[in-house]
């Protein structure tokens, strides 16, 4: 019971996270439970999802998925939609220590990148704020150096991606 309320007192945390996003944030919970990049000026959409994939197989993080999300909506209502196109990736050896760790992790899984279309018709990269969950690991513990290691390399994917990085 207690590992359950150090994970659901990450939730908590949010709210009081500074905003992560490249935006000026509203301030709210949603602000700071995720981390955006927005692509770089020149850099296409095609562009970012080559990169962000070539640099999430270079870090040995495994594609597990993939969900055209505004495709399928086109394709269900017949009319074009803002792009929005959903990555999920995976380090299995990892995922499943986390997991044994304490059963709450599952919720996360897999690791999710989000290329998306803002109103204005920018695109951004965006997944969520792993930083107040990773917090929640006893520090100085090798399943906490695992999990900062799998943020740095999702951090490392989206920035290949919004940069046009290989």
């Amino acid at each position: 019971m207690k590992r359950r309320s150090a994970i659901a007192a990450s939730a908590a945390a949010f709210c009081a996270f500074p905003a992560a996003s490249a935006r000026a944030g509203s301030g709210t919970a949603l602000d700071a439970s995720v981390v955006r990049m927005k692509l770089q000026k020149g850099i296409t959409p095609d562009v970012a999802v080559d990169c962000l994939k070539l640099r999430a197989n270079l870090r040995n993080m495994k594609q597990v998925g993939y969900l055209p999300l505004s495709k399928q909506v086109e394709a269900m209502v017949g009319k074009p939609q803002k792009l929005t196109e959903v990555f999920l990736f995976c380090n299995p050896l990892i995922a499943i220590e986390m997991v044994a760790a304490n059963i709450d992790f599952a919720a996360y899984l897999p690791c999710r990148i989000t290329l998306t279309e803002d109103e204005a018709g920018d695109f951004w990269l965006v997944m969520l704020n792993l930083t107040p969950l990773i917090a929640q690991i006893p520090a100085g513990s090798a399943l906490r150096a695992k999990a900062e290691s799998v943020n740095d390399i999702l951090m490392s994917i989206m920035h290949a991606g919004a940069a046009g990085e290989l």
